[in-house]
């Protein structure tokens, strides 16, 4: 059999060198994602240009974009560059924290019989935890994880504490989706519509670097103040509470 060039691969060839199967290299052809293959005769060949398509593909796939989002990439003309530094940076976790890996038995110990399997669901549902295929569990904010054993050690319940942490999330959502809308709002949607110029992705991107710190610190800071006035009110009624008379 003669060797097979770079530029004559046939589809079940080029599959086995981009690790995938020919099915989806049919699939991705049928979405556009790839050009269609060189015919001769009723055989198409496929090059090096299918080849770097194909892994790039893949590649994005890996990092956890679907199909749509690739296409919107592969699509961005004269700056794919850009706009895949830009899809990346908005794939990268806000804050610092890394996830931690623990197996079911050593999630259980670390709360003894506070843990029951309804409480696991519950903070599973809450998106704080993460089950694996595998069967361990994700733990998504340790930061957050040991602020609850703290509260333990201070003799809160883990099932208040984690009714406490179902308050945070509820109200952090509705901070997130406000600063969310105002990225669309005042930067990515006045960029679409002037055709996302190459020259302007990176003060796009410079803008949402600048938001993570932003978001973070303006929602600490108003958080600070808050729970310093609510301390304040809080012990003005329990001194208004001992001493009646002064009310």
């Amino acid at each position: 059999m003669a060797d097979v060039t770079d530029d004559s691969l046939t589809i079940d060839e080029l599959a086995r060198r981009v690790g995938m199967t020919a099915r989806n290299v049919r699939a991705h052809q049928s979405r556009g994602l790839i050009a269609p293959p060189r015919l001769e005769g009723r055989t198409g060949y496929y090059g090096p240009g299918h080849v770097a398509r194909l892994e790039r593909i893949r590649d994005l796939q890996d990092q956890g974009f679907n199909l749509e989002a690739i296409r919107r990439l592969l699509a961005a003309g004269d700056s794919p560059d850009e706009a895949l530094d830009f899809m990346r940076a908005l794939a990268v976790p806000f804050g610092d924290e890394q996830p931690q890996i623990v197996d079911g038995p050593a999630m259980l110990e670390r709360w003894g019989d506070q843990m029951t399997p309804e409480l696991v669901e519950q903070v599973v549902a809450q998106g704080f935890i993460r089950p694996r295929e595998d069967g361990r569990f994700e733990i998504r904010s340790p930061r957050l994880e040991r602020a609850a054993q703290e509260l333990g050690e201070l003799g809160v319940p883990f099932e208040v504490a984690v009714g406490i942490t179902q308050t945070l999330r509820d109200h952090s959502e509705a901070v997130a989706e406000e600063f969310v809308e105002l990225f669309l709002e005042n930067i990515w949607r006045p960029f679409e519509a002037r055709g996302e110029p190459q020259e302007e992705w990176p003060r796009v991107r410079d803008a949402l670097d600048r938001l993570r710190p932003l978001a973070g610190e303006s929602l600490l800071a108003v958080f600070g103040l808050m729970m310093t006035d609510a301390v304040e009110r809080a012990f003005q009624r329990e001194l208004d509470r001992m001493d009646p008379g002064s009310a």
